[in-house]
């Protein structure tokens, strides 16, 4: 007797394929790929993107909104973190298919 296969309802994927459309954007990547190796101000984000910072501010937002992200302040600063654990291992498979350096 064939086994009923174990699918996610579609509630949960329509949610996934939200936040998945989020992150689908080169400098989210690139901000996802700063913030994993450490708290970076929007500043920063900004400046390694060669985006203005109140578009930057924009990519965070969104990013905040999938609960990717969280920030904190720090006297003027606002520093933001990574507090999606899974971002590691989904950058992994990015860099690991796309990055030439990482292909060989």
């Amino acid at each position: 007797m064939a086994t009923t296969p174990r699918l996610t309802n579609l509630e949960a994927l329509g949610e996934a394929a939200e936040c998945l459309r989020v992150l689908a954007h080169p400098h989210r990547l690139r901000m996802i790929q700063m913030l994993l190796q450490g708290n970076h101000t929007v500043t920063e984000l900004a400046e390694a993107c060669e985006l203005p910072t109140a578009m930057a501010s924009e990519h965070l937002r969104l990013m905040q909104r999938c609960g990717f992200l969280s920030s904190q302040k720090d006297g003027r600063k606002v520093y933001y973190q990574v507090v999606e654990p899974h971002l590691k291992q989904i950058l992994k498979c990015v860099e690991d298919r796309f990055d030439p350096a990482r292909c060989k």
